[in-house]
Order: C-alpha cells, then structure tokens, then sequence
C-alpha cells in the first residue's frame, strides 16, 4: 500500500493563505513566514502526474534544507528551521519573477535544442561540434521567466533587464550568488562521487536585499551524474549514470508523452512509483552521506505535519 501525501489542507495559527503549486503548498503566515510543505507529487512537462511518489517530499526537504545550511556563509537565504521532515520555515520574500538556470554540461532540454541546430540558449553563445553530456568550458546561466500556468520560457538576461522584470542591479546580484552556489554545490557533489550536471535557483527580495529562495540541489531541480565512469561513457558515446528526475521524463518519452495535445499520460503503476520513490531515496543518502531514515506515518502524515508545525509556531509568539 502507497502512502504519499499528495495534497494538505492544514490550519495553521496566524496563517493568511495557502498557495498549491505543482509539487509545493506553501502557507502564508501573517505575511511574515512561509511554510513550505513538501508534498509527494511529482511533475514532468509541467504536469503534475496521477500518483504521488513514497518519501519524495521528505527527500526534497531534507536535501534542500541541508543546502541551504551548507551554502548560508556565501548566499543568504529564507530558511528559519524544519519543523517537520517535509517542513521547511522561512522568511517571505517578494519572489523574482525569472528562475536562474545554471549549467555545467551540454545536456537535457540544451542538448535537445542544441541537436536540432541552436547554437544560442538565452543570448549565450555555444561552441560548435559539442556533443551530449560534454561539460562547458564555463558553467553558463540561462534563465527562465517564471509562468504562473504553462510552460516556463527561456529568456536573455538583455531581455530580462529591458523588460523591467528586474533590476539590472539586482539580476547581477543574482548571477554572482548563482555561480557561487553552483561552486559549492558542485564541490560538495565531487565529494560524495557525484558531478552537479546544471541546476536552478529561485530569489527574492527582502528589506531590500536579494536572498535565495525555495529549495536547492534536489533531484527535482539538478540534475547529478555519477564521477566514476564518466569519461569513459562520453567518450564511447553512451547514457551517463544520473541520480535526477530526467529519468522520470525520459520514461514519460519512451511512452509518448510530452504533454503535447493530443498525447495521453501513461498509467503510473504501484511498482512504478516505488521504483521512482527508491531512486530519489538513493540521490539522497549519495548526495547528503547519510542513510535515509523514513519518517513515522503513523497516525497519518498531514496529521503529524499539522502537529509539529503548530508547535513551532506557537513557541515562536
């Protein structure tokens, strides 16, 4: 029998609105807090797919959360505390309307575009001859505006400034915490055998300084390939060992789904979601160096989320 957690109706104190977004239900507290809960849906083509995935939510949250610890001495960020294992409290920022996309590698939806004949993502310029999975002489960024419904698009930092989207002030700001976040969790990846392929990082602005927001370096926003074996596979040609949600779109692929009209998405069986659930278990003890320990469900999962939420909430008056 499944337990995943695929949507919370919590009431909390001081609480002003709830927003669900594809994976995330995120709780305005007095217009000072955010409570982030981690739900076990998954998303693929900007789809939320029929079934939640066993621990998901709980991976996400507890690799983010160990993070954004770990990143706090280059980068402020929102984060106050984990309540709960699903749970991340934090400060409420004025989200940026863009996403900052860092790449490492020539792969995923790059690759894809760069294969059908595009040698420019985002008014970034890229060499010739490239192959899949060959690592840029440079990380480049390549941003995305942030859709409310639909599909995120790509988009120049030029455009971004020009538009008025934002400042040019503060998006440089944005780009010098990107590349510093992209280093350290790229040097924390190299420590745990593992190469952060490219990955994407969300800010917003408080009493007037830019923090980062949401989560960072989890399977659902980077992408990760093992070290070992590297080379060797680029060099013959063949799919790199990765611990990330690509596999979930690729398997989406192999079943002629890319959300496009007319296609049909693929029933999501009881092994199937096990499976994915063993793999993000696997990014996560990889990735943080430690057993993953699943927590108690007893009694039901929202129920414990609702509990220990109020707790921190009511200590914090």
């Amino acid at each position: 029998m499944l337990n995943a957690l695929t949507r919370t109706d919590l009431n909390l104190p001081g609480q002003v609105s709830v927003y669900h977004g594809k994976v995330r239900d995120v709780y305005n507290i007095n217009d000072d807090l955010m409570v982030m809960v981690a739900t076990d849906r998954i998303s693929a083509f900007d789809v939320i797919l029929p079934k939640g995935i066993p621990y998901k939510g709980q991976v996400l949250n507890q690799i983010a959360a160990n993070f954004l610890d770990a990143t706090a001495d280059i980068v402020p960020n929102w984060k106050l505390a984990t309540p709960d294992p699903m749970v991340t409290v934090g400060l409420k920022a004025e989200g940026f309307r863009v996403e900052m996309i860092i790449r490492g590698y020539l792969t995923g939806s790059a690759w894809r575009e760069y294969k059908n004949g595009c040698r420019e993502l985002c008014g970034v310029k890229l060499p010739e001859g490239m192959r899949e999975n060959e690592r840029f002489p440079e990380p480049i960024i390549t941003p995305t505006t942030k859709a409310e419904e639909g599909h995120d698009e790509n988009i120049s930092k030029e455009e971004i400034i020009a538009q008025g989207i934002v400042s040019r002030e503060d998006y440089e700001q944005m780009e010098t915490y990107t590349r510093a976040l992209f280093k350290r969790g790229s040097e924390i990846a190299a420590q745990k055998g593992l190469i952060l392929v490219d990955t994407k990082y969300e800010f917003g602005k408080r009493d007037g300084r830019v923090i980062l927001i949401d989560e960072i370096h989890t399977p659902d926003s980077s992408r990760y390939f093992y070290a070992e074996g590297y080379e060797q596979k680029f060099r013959d040609g063949e799919p790199q060992r990765q611990l990330s949600k690509e596999f979930v779109r690729q398997w989406l692929i192999e079943h002629n789904f890319m959300n496009q009209p007319g296609q049909v998405m693929p029933e999501i069986t009881d092994e199937y979601a096990e499976s994915v659930s063993e793999r993000y278990i696997e990014l996560y003890e990889h990735i943080v160096g430690e057993r993953f320990v699943p927590a108690d469900a007893e009694g039901g999962i929202e129920a414990r989320i609702q509990r220990n939420v109020t707790a921190w909430l009511n200590k914090q008056k």
